[in-house]
């Protein structure tokens, strides 16, 4: 499932409260869109790594109840009591917990409760792994657990990263480059011993890497130590194409400007466009009329790249003055 599926699945899952596991290679969003979710319905979320844990951390240490006379399990702290509560339990790297703690997750899964304690009514399960053919460290998931859950697999998504990343505020260069060549975004071969690949995660820590101050010759190799250095030579070559953009704040003010019509400038450019428009919010009006002028002067697979990106990010062009014009140009181009 690409990640926007999954997340409409999950919604209905988690408010059914039947357990789901999540399955997706490492650094792609699992965590992310399920803690989007909790934070959307207004949720308390607890990140629980199972392998970091002991059998007897689930399950809770046994004492002796003198008023009782009787053994009592005192259950961990870390899981929710409040009876009134809601929210998702999130029990992430299920797979990699070796088997003795997966085994004390047999009945929190199924029947919401393990040792003394139980789980409040308003709370959902949901878990995350990674594929056991990407050769992390995981074990085997025994069958009596696996049939206690809902199995989702994810996979990336250009389109629904780069609907995130506009919205993230993730550096237009980013976006552009991966516009480019979105083999880039996640390349990970498990056959091969990388220390550092492009994932959607990684390619998050080349934004903070970028505005972190580092030093320009100091970016490759540091760059090189997130997403590989194949993928960091390309993505710098790249970003020196920024130097040949025009001024966008003069094309959006409606000044004539100088563009090459070159694949990667034009890749750049839309990024840079769209960026630009979303950092003004409901005063873009004049912008937005101005970008679609401009996207009539672009070579027609490019134009329609623009409209549809500005269209994905919640940009009004059909209440432009410009929208007649360029549907009247290019709406038959429109899928």
């Amino acid at each position: 499932m690409k990640a926007q599926e999954l997340k409409k699945s999950l919604d209905k899952l988690i408010t059914s409260q039947i357990p789901v596991f999540v399955w997706g290679s490492p650094g792609i969003g699992k965590s992310s869109i399920i803690k989007q979710i909790a934070k959307d319905k207004g949720l308390e979320f607890v990140d629980l790594r199972l392998s970091l844990l002991d059998p007897t951390d689930l399950k809770g240490i046994p004492f002796f109840d003198k008023d009782s006379n009787e053994a009592v399990w005192a259950s961990p702290n870390f899981l929710p009591k409040v009876p009134n509560s809601k929210g998702i339990l999130f029990l992430d790297e299920i797979n990699t917990a070796p088997p003795s703690v997966q085994a004390s997750a047999y009945q929190l899964v199924l029947d919401r409760k393990v040792g003394d304690y139980e789980l409040p009514e308003g709370w959902s399960i949901v878990a995350a792994g990674n594929n056991e053919s990407d050769r992390g460290v995981v074990y085997r998931m025994p069958p009596p657990l696996a049939n206690r859950f809902v199995h989702l697999s994810m996979e990336v998504s250009f389109e629904d990263w780069k609907a995130w990343a506009y919205g993230a505020g993730i550096d237009s260069s980013i976006i552009a480059f991966l516009h480019y060549d979105s083999t880039k975004l996640f390349d990970f071969d498990p056959s091969k011993n990388q220390k550092s690949f492009p994932t959607p995660r990684s390619w998050e820590y080349v934004d903070k890497i970028l505005v972190s101050g580092i030093e320009n010759s100091l970016l490759l190799e540091t760059m090189s130590g997130a997403i590989g250095s194949e993928s960091a030579t390309a993505f710098i070559s790249f970003r020196k194409v920024m130097n040949r953009l025009p001024n966008i704040d003069a094309l959006l003010a409606g000044e004539e400007v100088d563009v090459e019509h070159d694949s990667q400038v034009l890749f750049a450019l839309i990024a840079g466009i769209v960026t630009n428009i979303r950092s003004v919010g409901i005063l873009a009006h004049e912008k937005i009329d101005n970008a679609l002028k401009f996207s009539l002067t672009l070579p027609k697979e490019f134009s329609v790249m623009l409209v549809k990106d500005m269209q994905q990010n919640g940009i009004n062009v059909e209440g432009s003055a410009v929208w007649e014009d360029w549907v009247e140009e290019f709406a038959y181009l429109l899928v």
